[in-house]
């Protein structure tokens, strides 16, 4: 075998599958954001609490769950942050397809996460008189009918 293959292949594997930190995050945060985790959590308050009067509620039964908090909170805070970056990264892109592929979209919202706070209010300001000029223009309770949407894809697909 070549040792080349192998190393490209395992490049490969790590770009197709993450860092070890990226799918340990993704996973962690899918399983706490579950109900099972929820329950978890409540049965280990619950037990902690059961548990006080056997402990006489001493400075040592209070420390197990504010110590255990403690340190699952500070854990969690970077595998939350780090699924939270990749989750916004991915929509930011999907947006950025979208205006990219609209002929009538702003290219400069491409990038507007890169923007000042200042800049950024200029044009929230800006869409805002925008929302409320479309407003006074027509009934905000009508949506798009069938055959506009039709329309706009077959525009698209003439126009690749």
């Amino acid at each position: 075998m070549n040792p080349l293959n192998n190393q490209q292949q395992t490049d490969n594997d790590e770009k197709k599958n993450g860092s070890f930190f990226e799918r340990f995050s993704s996973k962690v945060a899918h399983a706490t954001g579950s109900q099972w985790a929820f329950f978890i959590a409540l049965l280990a308050i619950i037990i902690w609490g059961i548990t006080g009067p056997v402990f006489g509620y001493s400075d040592t039964w209070q420390l197990v769950i504010n110590t255990g908090t403690t340190i699952i909170t500070f854990l969690m805070v970077f595998v939350i942050q780090k699924s939270q970056n990749k989750d916004s990264k991915s929509v930011q892109l999907k947006l950025n397809e979208l205006i990219a592929a609209n002929k009538l979209a702003s290219n400069r919202l491409i990038v507007v996460e890169d923007l000042t706070e200042e800049e950024l209010d200029t044009l929230h300001n800006y869409y805002c008189r925008l929302a409320e000029e479309t407003k006074k223009r027509m009934d905000m309770k009508e949506s798009h009918s069938v055959e506009e949407a039709i329309e706009n894809t077959d525009e698209k697909l003439s126009a690749i």
